[in-house]
């Protein structure tokens, strides 16, 4: 067997001392095997120093996709792109919303509920369904929106009315699988930053016909602007899809990329954890700590309830987190409680 690869130890070795990950030396990260040593001491690495960073802390969300249409970004890889998607419209009801926040929130292990909409949707519906929100959850909880592009004003609404942050991402090809602009993408992203709203991010929807060049310019576009939250994501293979011909990488290769987020993440001092999507006991040892629990509409799913098929429930969430080896549950931004043994609750 070959020794380990000089370059990797210099690099970690870099890292280690408290040196920002440069790009050149995420490609070079990128750039080994999965099945490699080297890919497996990086998220060996990774896993360690973002539980040092997190205190060995993990977070769940809970994910309520709102509504299912016809998306005019025909996004070649979401199942409810224009043109290709499988679904009929549907959309859920207040009450149905307010009941998933029942369920998502009586534990009291959850750190945020997310509303996901549609790229275009009702802002005023949105607006409404928050303050709903908003009574009916505990104080401390966090709310979370996935939406489309919006201005400055609309992020201070939503800020206005509760709303604690906002996943928005400038995603992997933004402009040639999407018909979105990626400036447009990143004025968001500004807007929201300077509503003072958590920005969560993610490198997404990585595929196999994606080179490390690609992947490591949308891992620093969080960097460059700050995200709370970081994560990998990779695109869920769909036969519909215009881009089924290419396959799905795998978990492993998923937990590289969720590694090398984790090692470049380090240095920006506003990230405060970091995803994989979906989520998997490989990416929650190689530098992740976030898990999602989900239900109603999932753009990476077949089934328009994504409870009944890909999405977890958040007990399912917990014995996740519990067999990846974490300790405490952040359920607040200055509060955490043991995670416990997930199997004896």
């Amino acid at each position: 067997m070959k020794k380990v690869d000089i370059n990797l130890i210099r690099i970690l070795d870099r890292v280690q001392e408290g040196h920002a990950l440069s790009k050149a030396d995420a490609i070079a990260l990128l750039n080994f095997a999965p099945t490699s040593v080297e890919a497996g001491v990086m998220r060996g690495v990774a896993d360690a120093l973002a539980r040092q960073r997190f205190g060995n802390e993990a977070i769940i969300f809970g994910q309520v996709g709102v509504e299912i249409a016809a998306c005019p970004a025909k996004c070649k890889f979401c199942s409810f792109g224009e043109g290709h998607t499988q679904f009929k419209p549907s959309k859920m009801t207040p009450e149905e919303i307010m009941d998933a926040a029942d369920r998502f929130t009586s534990s009291g292990d959850l750190y945020a509920f997310l509303l996901m909409t549609m790229h275009t949707f009702d802002f005023d519906a949105l607006l409404d369904i928050v303050q709903r929100v908003r009574t009916r959850v505990p104080k401390r909880q966090q709310i979370v929106v996935n939406i489309g592009d919006i201005d400055r004003a609309q992020t201070e609404a939503l800020r206005q009315v509760g709303v604690n942050g906002a996943y928005h991402v400038c995603r992997l090809r933004e402009g040639t699988d999407t018909t979105l602009a990626p400036e447009d993408r990143k004025r968001t992203i500004r807007a929201i930053k300077e509503a003072g709203l958590d920005w969560y991010n993610c490198c997404e929807p990585i595929g196999p016909e994606h080179t490390a060049q690609e992947l490591v310019d949308q891992i620093f576009l969080g960097m460059e602007y700050g995200c709370f939250q970081h994560a990998a994501m990779r695109r869920v293979w769909m036969p519909s899809s215009p881009l089924a011909n290419y396959g799905q990488i795998t978990e492993l290769r998923l937990a590289q990329v969720t590694a090398v987020v984790a090692l470049a993440s380090l240095g920006c001092p506003d990230t405060m954890s970091v995803g994989v999507h979906e989520p998997n006991l490989i990416g929650l040892t190689s530098g992740a700590n976030v898990v999602y629990a989900e239900t109603g509409a999932n753009p990476r799913d077949t089934e328009e309830e994504t409870s009944t098929h890909r999405g977890r429930d958040i007990r399912a969430c917990k014995t996740m987190l519990y067999e990846a080896g974490f300790e405490h549950l952040l359920v607040a931004p200055k509060e955490r409680r043991p995670l416990g043994n997930a199997y004896r609750e």
